[in-house]
């Protein structure tokens, strides 16, 4: 196989031969019952879908993942399939990983390394993860890049342009042009691991100030543009944690943690880590939380975040006018007053626990699909009023919102949540959030956004 970091275009096509088949397939036969009402069983196509991709080597994985949790991004029996995937990629083998170490870190690599594991201790999304140890003692993680990622990566997004196409013409509610450019440049972003530990980085330091959340450190030297060494963190996957059924205060600290992990960054520097699935986070054994995988990444100018904050306020005050300006101020064009009413809906689900000052659950009702009636109301509300453009900006911080609110459901938590954002955006200030977002972009050394 071949091991270029340039995208081939044989590359692409294998990628293609394996996925268009079964993703046209399943799309003509919606389009049949949408257009000559013959009936289809999308349980049944979306589960033959994820078996499909789950056995790609991440990708298209991760898309479909992202995708699954934007309301109706997706038919519903899909998005239910295929937020279940997870990186099940074949390792590589060991005399495959030296090779491709040597061509990382030279000839010589394996004297750079006190011990080195042969064995994968992790996959992730784009590759794997060596656990070693360095000359002076020092425990690293190695995550390396499997080959031929960006051909793969390419060939992705070309079968996710052809996927959308098809359910837009089906259904106009959410306009996904904007989704798809952010998808593919954050993907691409991926593949560059030394982006990556500039990311690292950059957690570190707006995180530094909190007990709670540890971010492993990228180890000078030893990292490329496939290869990312960084500390090892000790921890337990979250999932498995849960599964002990940990007593309540332990779930709550675990939440609020997690709740400063994500908005310190946002609400102090405009930056948010667009990927909060269960697997991008441990429980440490000291009760703390070791924040994982710094790939993607998004830097909101400081206009976006006061967007933000100005839409908590209009949910709280009924101030229709301040949403509107604030919906305008993140790039949502021709809004009308139906349009208005009905993105309101779903502002008034994500803010409503920040409204009330009180401790309590992040979801109060016991209905499991209360999160979906909400969003198959937006849904249709769109539809009748001509549908929306979401601006690409607003993806990652809606996948985000969602993403952790489904945590902290998992979780249990109760908090005063109200007060956790009140915490932080008590003394915002446009200015002093861009000086501060300069400062922290230059010392991590992040580069500029394609």
């Amino acid at each position: 196989m071949a091991e270029s970091g340039e995208s081939t275009l044989f590359g692409e096509l294998r990628r293609l031969a394996r996925t268009s088949g079964a993703v046209g397939g399943i799309a003509a036969r919606i389009a049949s019952q949408r257009v000559f009402g013959l009936k289809s069983n999308h349980a049944a196509h979306a589960e033959d879908l994820k078996a499909i991709l789950g056995g790609l080597k991440g990708p298209l994985m991760k898309v479909a993942q992202f995708l699954s949790t934007i309301p109706d991004a997706l038919p519903e029996e899909y998005a239910a399939e295929l937020s279940q995937l997870q990186s099940n990629a074949p390792p590589m083998g060991w005399s495959f990983v030296r090779r491709r170490m040597a061509s990382e870190l030279g000839a010589g690599w394996e004297q750079r390394f006190a011990r080195f594991g042969h064995v994968a201790a992790a996959a992730a999304s784009l590759g794997q993860v060596h656990r070693a140890t360095l000359p002076d003692g020092t425990e690293v993680a190695c995550k390396l890049q499997y080959p031929d990622m960006p051909s793969t990566v390419e060939a992705d997004l070309r079968q996710l342009r052809l996927a959308m196409a098809v359910y837009q013409r089906m259904d106009n509610a959410i306009h996904q042009d904007e989704i798809y450019k952010e998808l593919t440049e954050r993907l691409r972003e991926e593949l560059d691991y030394l982006r990556e530990a500039a990311q690292m980085r950059l957690y570190g330091l707006m995180l530094a100030g909190e007990a709670d959340v540890h971010v492993p450190r990228p180890i000078e030297g030893y990292c490329t543009r496939r290869l990312l060494t960084m500390t090892w963190l000790d921890g337990r996957a979250l999932q498995a944690r849960l599964a002990e059924n940990p007593p309540q205060e332990e779930r709550n600290r675990i939440a609020r943690a997690l709740f400063r992990a994500w908005y310190v960054p946002l609400y102090r520097y405009g930056v948010i880590h667009g990927d909060p699935h269960l697997g991008n986070y441990q429980v440490r054994p000291d009760g703390g939380v070791n924040l994982l995988d710094f790939g993607t990444i998004r830097v909101f100018a400081p206009h976006f975040i006061r967007g933000v904050i100005d839409l908590f306020e209009a949910v709280r005050d009924r101030d229709t006018d301040k949403a509107l300006h604030a919906y305008q101020s993140w790039g949502f064009t021709e809004i009308t007053p139906e349009k208005l009413k009905v993105l309101n809906l779903w502002a008034e689900f994500l803010y409503g626990p920040l409204v009330e000052d009180r401790v309590r659950r992040i979801q109060e009702t016991n209905d499991p699909q209360f999160g979906r009636e909400v969003a198959e109301r937006v849904h249709a509300g769109l539809r009748r009023t001509g549908g929306v453009r979401p601006p690409r900006e607003f993806v990652l911080m809606d996948r985000a919102a969602i993403g952790l609110g489904s945590v902290f459901l998992r979780l249990g938590a109760e908090l005063n949540w109200h007060r956790l954002f009140h915490e932080l955006i008590a003394d915002f200030d446009e200015e002093a959030l861009a000086a501060r977002q300069v400062a922290a972009l230059t010392e991590a050394g992040v580069p500029p956004a394609a």
